[in-house]
């Protein structure tokens, strides 16, 4: 399962956009919510808190607490309506007043450059956070949130040794949510489902039920049973997380994926529609133009998906680096390789040791039929062990037409009993390589 943003729940925040020339100062900008979001007590008592911070900034304009604060109430706000393109911008230039203002306050300055690096983050502009983070270190080398930045920078520049000792370096300062939100992370990316299981959960026990953070815990944590085809936990926590906190887009979304994958497509495409009409988040779009490829409705997923890019390219120009998020559609909706192959080279120029951006390129090289580049980068993609059942088919697929079949077959058997619900396009491919020997001996 692919998580956007995966990287989700490690950055607090995500996604940012273009601010227009002629915008509105920062203090006057607020948008009213919509939909289902809309009528919480929690949009009454944050519209009431953004309004007061507004009014307190229009009247001592040179108050770079409030304005810090502001920038913070910004951020969550863009997390859960998901008008990222609106507000992470706004939050941008409060924390830029703030730290070109070089307040007596250290303390002021230091959690300014800490939520710089988390907008920068959410850009996936991963050096410059990690830079900023460096500048924050000189003035406290003893704050979680800190380390929170290093570990998430490491984990996407692909330096996995150095994001364990942040993320080490963070759990002994405070053991929280954060914190154990990416130990489960890390557990993850090494292989350790079980243990990345146990540290999800006591995330979601450290946090407070009802809270948004606390909410994308409990979706991270069935996204992990997902990964080891374990659908009635996964489901069980969806709806948990929906119990706690009604009209969760995140959890209606996942629970259309789940629909998805047990094939229950009318299901599916309801619940992502429903997810995408409360907050316009990208992966539902993407989710939804899959499902549709799947059911042969050809039109409705090339309008989908053409919006899609459309979308994603604007944030391209505006800053937001996804190149990733390009590549992958095209090479898994569109089928236009080398389109897929353009977008992601560009990202793995930019963090040749991340494993995600090594599976997307061996994946083009693989159906390009390019075995000897697609066995170097599936080397590159699977040398953390992470149990990622379409990474291991992949590396199966590779071996099998590399001229070892026994490996080959050994590698897709794997990725059959570690996740039965499989994408289609996968069992499709490992059906056709085998004779569909290995989905017959599985079923059975």
């Amino acid at each position: 399962m692919q998580r956007l943003y995966t990287v989700l729940f490690l950055v607090a925040i995500m996604q940012p956009f273009m601010a227009c020339e002629n915008k509105k100062k920062p203090i006057e900008e607020l948008l009213d919510r919509k939909g289902p979001i809309s009528t919480t007590t929690e949009w009454i008592n944050t519209k009431a808190a953004i309004r007061t911070l507004q009014d307190d900034i229009r009247r001592k304009p040179n108050n770079e607490k409030k304005k810090l604060m502001l920038a913070l109430a910004y951020m969550q706000e863009a997390r859960i309506t998901g008008e990222h393109p609106h507000y992470y911008p706004l939050a941008q230039d409060l924390l830029d007043e703030v730290i070109s203002s070089n307040p007596q306050d250290k303390n002021l300055l230091f959690e300014a450059l800490v939520a710089k690096a988390t907008v920068q983050l959410s850009l996936h502009q991963f050096e410059e956070a990690l830079n900023t983070g460096m500048i924050a270190l000189k003035i406290d080398s003893t704050t979680a949130s800190l380390y929170g930045v290093f570990c998430d920078a490491y984990v996407e520049l692909g330096d996995y040794p150095r994001a364990i000792e942040a993320a080490d370096r963070m759990t002994s300062i405070r053991p929280d949510i954060r914190s154990y939100s990416r130990i489960s992370y890390l557990r993850e990316i090494h292989g350790d489902v079980p243990g990345a299981i146990e540290a999800m959960k006591e995330a979601i026990l450290s946090g407070m039920p009802g809270l948004e953070q606390t909410a994308w815990a409990r979706i991270t944590l069935g996204g992990l049973y997902e990964t080891i085809g374990q659908l009635n936990e996964a489901e069980m926590q969806y709806n948990m997380a929906l119990a706690e906190r009604p009209q969760y887009p995140f959890a209606i979304g996942s629970l259309g994926r789940l629909e998805a994958k047990k094939k229950n497509y009318v299901q599916a495409i309801e619940l992502l529609k429903k997810a995408s009409d409360i907050i316009p988040e990208f992966s539902f779009q993407q989710e939804l133009a899959s499902v549709y490829k799947v059911t042969g409705e050809k039109n409705k997923a090339k309008s989908m998906t053409e919006e899609l890019l459309e979308s994603l390219q604007e944030d391209q120009e505006a800053g937001h680096i996804v190149n990733l998020e390009i590549a992958n559609i095209h090479l898994n909706i569109t089928d236009d390789l080398d389109e897929a192959y353009s977008f992601a080279k560009k990202e793995y120029r930019k963090r040749p040791e991340n494993i995600d951006v090594c599976k997307t390129m061996a994946s083009i090289a693989y159906r390009k039929n390019n075995l000897e580049e697609a066995g170097k980068l599936i080397e590159k993609a699977s040398r953390t062990n992470k149990q990622d059942a379409e990474l291991i088919s992949l590396k199966g697929f590779i071996a099998y037409k590399s001229g070892d079949q026994e490996m080959g077959l050994a590698l897709m058997n794997k990725a059959l009993q570690l996740d039965p619900f499989l994408d289609q396009t996968v069992v499709n491919e490992i059906n056709g390589l085998t004779k569909n020997k290995l989905t017959v001996l599985h079923e059975k």
